[in-house]
């Protein structure tokens, strides 16, 4: 069994390229179903959030909103009503120890653009995972966390790799559009990683050594699959 630690927005809100808030969260797919596939595995997953915050599923996650399906909806939500003691209690992100961990993975909605994109704790934390070896995961806007691990010296600790990301072609079909203050994919292309996006809306995990992505929901349980695979070739 190994330990994954899930780091997962605190954030409720994203502030728009206007200066609006927008009200986000976790998507709740890509919390629930890694989660399930994680825990099926039989690996130990932990919540954790910066300063400990109970984080929120966005509300669009759950519903048709965000295109999700009635009865998908509704398994989701039961799903993280089952693991609610979790979300409830998260670890603080500033208390863990990136040596105590053999995989970080990170899922998105947009919330993650506000807290865990800017977060120097878990830049580090990141930072020191791969440096260790560890499977660094993150899926759809979660990737955009990636761009916390970012030097004193302006080094981008994963430049050069390959990865995928929710893409600026989901963004403008179904996701903020213009109003998105920023663009995941655009944004880790300039940082230096070598971003690698399939159709928009399919199933797409990239893999570079022990660094794991995932384009968008519907990537969710290959995702976390591919964590798995990961970790068994250890």
């Amino acid at each position: 069994m190994s330990k994954i630690l899930m780091v997962v927005s605190g954030a409720d809100s994203l502030e728009l390229a206007d200066g609006s808030a927008h009200p986000t969260g976790f998507w709740a797919e890509e919390v629930a179903a890694s989660h399930e596939v994680l825990r099926a595995a039989g690996h130990e997953v932990v919540v954790a959030t910066p300063g400990g915050t109970r984080p929120v599923p966005d509300p669009v996650s759950l519903d048709a909103r965000g295109g999700v399906d009635p009865d998908d909806a509704r398994r989701f939500r039961a799903y993280l009503d089952g693991m609610d003691a979790e979300l409830a209690a998260p670890l603080d992100l500033a208390d863990v120890s990136a040596d105590d961990w053999d995989a970080v993975y990170v899922p998105g909605g947009h919330a993650p653009m506000t807290d865990l994109a800017v977060s120097p704790v878990l830049g580090a934390l990141l930072t020191r995972a791969d440096r260790r070896g560890a499977v660094v995961a993150a899926l759809c806007h979660g990737v955009a966390a990636l761009a916390s691990a970012v030097g004193d010296d302006g080094t981008f600790a994963f430049a050069g790799r390959e990865l995928t990301a929710f893409s600026d072609e989901e963004e403008a079909q179904g996701g903020l559009g213009d109003r998105s203050p920023w663009l995941v994919e655009s944004r880790l292309r300039e940082l230096g990683a070598e971003v690698v996006t399939g159709p928009a809306w399919s199933s797409t995990v990239v893999e570079d050594g022990n660094l794991v992505t995932g384009q968008n929901p519907q990537s969710s349980a290959d995702t976390a699959r591919r964590v798995v695979g990961a970790l068994a070739g250890r």
